[in-house]
């Protein structure tokens, strides 16, 4: 059964990662600023963020597969909606009623997570959880590059390409995927373990070794969204790449950071405490998003492209292994609902600040902007670093 959701979570990622790179060109052709890109791009964050415990719900009354079926059902509509919306009068309203809808029905992946949850026991939960990671990067890998391909046949040709990927993935979710089998109240006790309350959030955030990690992760969330929301169109604006080239470039930059994660970051928390590999992390990153900035020709570009894959890829997980052992462990599963929310905070914020500064102020003025902001994460990172080192207290 892990198998099948590991293949239901990949193909499910290649069809959002052929449409990622590919929206901001096609809503440049409906006459689209970087600010309304922007909040194209916020609007699905949004809804998934106000969406996603109406679908948990909902899973643990009439199980994970209906539901999963269920939103991938929806989320190939989505993307038909994309690729028909120059069809409409008024295309743009149509690509945002696309994203709005995509973002309703995107519970596929925390009800993967759910689903492993389910037919795990805890000693080999870490390795269903990896399965889903490795699925994830993967798609994430393949998508830009296969939608920058097929950009060439028009940029509504790889949102049909995504919603023909995303009915595929709805056949082999159908014949492959069994439910797990367990009650509804497991189920329920299994979600409301990731679950938590505004009161709840306040309680675990009183406590300095779970509040750290969780403020370092919106600022860098906050950061890199600033180059994820114009990284397409500035590419274009200055250098005049198409969104073949560019998607190719997002795929590298996955490639780099599946490397990354995948190997050199199980070597490195072993020799640097997860924070100052945060610390130093977070400053790298400051730094290619400043090259970005200043980078003259597209090999500058690719320099500071893997620079902040590199960097980004420390950073990531070391945020996710700090905020978890710096809960007790009764609450793990709601101090990482916290933590992911506040990087869904960050991608609602982002984008539209990104957008507006690339029209208001100038197009690398999002890269100072993400700079600044990751200079500000690391030098926090630097001053906590005493309390969150191995060996200190971590129990609130």
């Amino acid at each position: 059964m892990l198998l099948s959701i590991f293949m239901v979570v990949f193909i499910d990622l290649i069809g959002f990662g052929i449409v990622i790179p590919i929206l901001p060109y096609y809503g440049r052709e409906f006459g689209a600023n970087a600010a309304t890109l922007g909040w194209l791009m916020a609007v699905y964050s949004l809804m998934q963020f106000l969406v996603a415990p109406l679908w948990g719900r909902l899973s643990d009354r009439i199980g994970r597969r209906p539901v999963l079926l269920l939103s991938l059902f929806g989320t190939a509509l989505a993307q038909i909606l994309l690729g028909l919306a120059s069809q409409f009068e008024n295309p743009l309203f149509w690509l945002f009623f696309g994203r709005i809808f995509a973002g309703i029905c995107a519970a596929n992946i925390s009800v993967a997570y759910a689903y492993v949850t389910d037919v795990t026991t805890p000693e080999n939960r870490a390795r269903g959880m990896g399965l889903i990671g490795a699925g994830f990067g993967l798609g994430f890998i393949v998508g830009p590059a296969v939608g920058g391909i097929l950009s060439r046949y028009g940029y509504d040709a790889p949102m049909f390409a995504a919603a023909a990927l995303t009915f595929a993935n709805l056949a082999v979710a159908w014949f492959k995927l069994r439910e797990p089998i367990t009650s509804g109240e497991l189920r329920t006790r299994s979600r409301l373990q990731r679950r938590w309350g505004l009161q709840q959030a306040r309680n675990l955030l009183a406590h300095p070794t779970i509040a750290r990690p969780v403020l370092l992760f919106f600022l860098v969330t906050l950061a890199v969204t600033q180059m994820e929301a114009i990284f397409a169109i500035f590419m274009f604006d200055k250098y005049g790449f198409g969104a073949e080239r560019a998607g190719v470039l997002l795929a590298v930059m996955g490639l780099v950071m599946a490397g990354v994660q995948g190997g050199l970051i199980g070597r490195a928390s072993k020799l640097v405490p997860e924070i100052r590999l945060i610390a130093g992390g977070t400053f790298l990153s400051a730094v290619a998003l400043s090259l970005f900035a200043l980078a003259g020709t597209p090999p500058g570009v690719m320099v500071a492209l893997t620079l902040m894959a590199l960097s980004h890829g420390f950073v990531q997980p070391s945020l996710s292994s700090l905020a978890s052992r710096g809960a007790p462990e009764d609450q793990r599963g709601a101090t990482m609902g916290v933590f992911h929310s506040a990087g869904s905070l960050a991608r609602v914020i982002g984008p539209p600040s990104a957008g507006l500064l690339y029209d208001r102020v100038s197009i690398s003025s999002p890269f100072w902007m993400g700079a600044a902001v990751l200079l500000l994460a690391s030098t926090l990172a630097l001053a906590v670093a005493p309390s969150l080192l191995p060996g200190e207290p971590r129990s609130p």
